[in-house]
């Protein structure tokens, strides 16, 4: 019996607030070196389109036309809000040209206090002489590995788009997208990540996605632990590759 031949795969990266799309470096490598095409966008407001205002129909449109001109089965990886918006295009109500979703550091709510407190610590760090910069670059480097340490400030920080992002992301209607992703779903999160705060909604209402827990490892997964988030990139695109 002839063996069915399945599409090739790719992959699209969907980056976090204030990064670009160069904190996919260290998976764009690994992809490269497997013979995986990826692309990796920059949302507006960040890294080369730091420039121009974010909105929620720009981004969701940057998205979805990465995916469209992507060959093959598309993988689409979100990290933070990019995890957040990529959920929300995965669970539209007009299903999307994907194949397969991971979710890193995205199983949150983006509404009511836990939003707010995080706008007013952006802010904060915004009313600073060089707006946090100092505070965020010790950060960065005390928690991530020498490899990855200036992936996600190489396109630059998005500091005057913080509010403006998180001001459009409460418009997210994720209890209602997460039920509606209809293809092999990843959800990836670190031990310690701020935003595992409705991790337990998220398994209720995606009760056939996978859950990854890596231990030992705050918000920046895909930076802290890279080895491991390839790992979970390769489980996906051999779903994608061995699936009718």
């Amino acid at each position: 019996m002839r063996r069915r031949t399945v599409p090739p795969a790719s992959v699209v990266f969907v980056h976090g607030i204030r990064t670009s799309a160069t904190m996919w470096r260290s998976q764009q490598e690994y992809l490269a070196e497997r013979g995986t095409p990826s692309v990796a966008v920059d949302l507006p407001g960040h890294g080369t389109r730091m420039d121009e205002p974010f909105t929620l129909g720009e981004a969701m449109h940057t998205v979805d036309s990465a995916v469209r001109e992507a060959s093959g089965r598309v993988l689409l990886v979100g990290h933070s809000m990019g995890g957040l918006l990529s959920t929300a295009y995965a669970g539209a109500e007009e299903p999307a040209p994907i194949a397969g979703f991971i979710g890193a550091s995205c199983t949150a709510l983006p509404r009511g206090a836990g939003l707010a407190a995080y706008r007013m610590l952006a802010g904060a760090l915004n009313a600073m002489p060089d707006r946090g910069m100092w505070l965020s670059r010790r950060v960065l480097d005390a928690t991530l590995p020498a490899s990855t340490r200036d992936d996600f400030g190489a396109g630059g920080f998005a500091m005057v788009a913080q509010d403006a992002a998180l001001r459009a992301l409460s418009e997210l209607d994720l209890v209602a997208a997460v039920p509606r992703i209809g293809v092999p779903t990843w959800f990836v999160n670190g031990q310690f990540d701020q935003l595992r705060t409705h991790e337990t909604l998220y398994r209720r209402l995606a009760p056939d996605a996978e859950f990854v827990i890596v231990p030992r490892t705050t918000h920046l997964v895909t930076a802290m632990r890279p080895r491991v988030f390839n790992a979970v990139l390769e489980l996906a695109l051999a779903t994608l590759e061995t699936s009718s």
